[in-house]
């Protein structure tokens, strides 16, 4: 079936960045050569990091210079951690990675969790969820409403499986599922699907094609005989039939995401159906391991009436 219409692409676009911290200038301060050795994160005990690398270290102390060429002399017992940090050196800035690039808003990308990380968040305020990596390339996630008006035996879940089948330097692509059942109901829907990324962490195009699937089983007495009123005699009994209806059809999902600055990512993400499809563009605020997304989305009818909603999304990282 062919799609009437297709949501918008990518839009691009940058801010700018808070600085790493930097103790003692060098005379001649040369700045740190990303390609001559891997950007490291040092974090101290009075609350400090610094982004660098090692000059020279003893037993008892190490010499650290930073991304702008200053050289810091600490003590052993003040490092809590020295470890490669994630992310990039911009004009003497460092800019750590995106700690939620597996996903846009809502949309899965192509790239994966690595194995002991995952992420704990809540969409649109009342919808809370988990995601975790398994392996560094298959991650498992599950949800349910935060807020659910009806019978417990009744509340609606999802589990979102997915599997990333390729990695490449700048390319990934995965496939997986989001499923979506009712406890102790037979009805299921859920979507089917491949995306592939191209680009980096901060600048990147995802394309992804589905299948939204939806299955419903539903008591049927209509074919039951009745009684007349008042005629004598026990009930007539009757097993109703189930009546079975599945429905499915393609999905078209084009999305973006350009970082602006140390702390802030412009993000789009939007789909195409059957009959309609949505379009969505917002930010990113980018923590060390919180992230928080602030957007708008409008449902595309064919009809003459236009409705923004907002986006509003939270989720923390954990792990590595």
């Amino acid at each position: 079936m062919p799609l009437r219409r297709c949501g918008l692409a990518v839009l691009a676009i940058v801010l700018a960045a808070s600085a790493s911290a930097q103790v003692g200038p060098d005379p001649q301060p040369p700045p740190i050569s990303t390609a001559a050795s891997p950007v490291l994160e040092l974090r101290l005990n009075d609350g400090s990091v610094i982004y660098g690398r090692v000059e020279q270290e003893t037993a008892e102390r190490l010499v650290f210079r930073t991304i702008t060429g200053g050289l810091v002399e600490v003590t052993r017992a003040q490092i809590i951690s020295i470890a490669p940090a994630r992310g990039r050196v911009v004009e003497g800035q460092f800019w750590r990675a995106d700690p939620n690039a597996t996903r846009l808003f809502f949309a899965p990308t192509g790239r994966s969790l690595e194995k002991g990380t995952g992420y704990i968040g809540v969409f649109e305020i009342l919808l809370p969820f988990v995601q975790v990596g398994v392996t560094d390339r298959l991650t498992v996630g599950a949800g349910t409403p935060l807020v659910f008006f009806g019978d417990e035996s009744g509340r609606p879940v999802w589990v979102t499986p997915k599997y990333q089948v390729y990695r490449g330097d700048r390319t990934s692509a995965a496939v997986g599922v989001m499923h979506f059942f009712v406890v102790g109901e037979s009805s299921r829907v859920g979507l089917a699907y491949t995306v592939a990324t191209t680009g980096t962490e901060d600048s990147a195009v995802s394309v992804g094609a589905g299948w939204a699937y939806a299955r419903y089983r539903e008591d049927d007495s209509s074919g039951c005989p009745v009684r007349p009123p008042g005629s004598p005699g026990p009930p007539i009994p009757c097993t109703p039939e189930r009546s079975t209806e599945v429905a499915g059809s393609p999905v078209l999902m084009v999305g973006g995401e350009r970082r602006l600055s140390r702390h802030v990512k412009l993000i789009t993400e939007n789909y195409g159906f059957e009959d309609g499809g949505v379009v969505s563009i917002g930010v990113r605020f980018l923590g060390e391991r919180l992230s928080a997304d602030l957007g708008v989305f409008a449902p595309i009818t064919g009809e003459d009436t236009f409705v923004l909603l907002p986006i509003v999304n939270f989720v923390w990282t954990f792990g590595r």
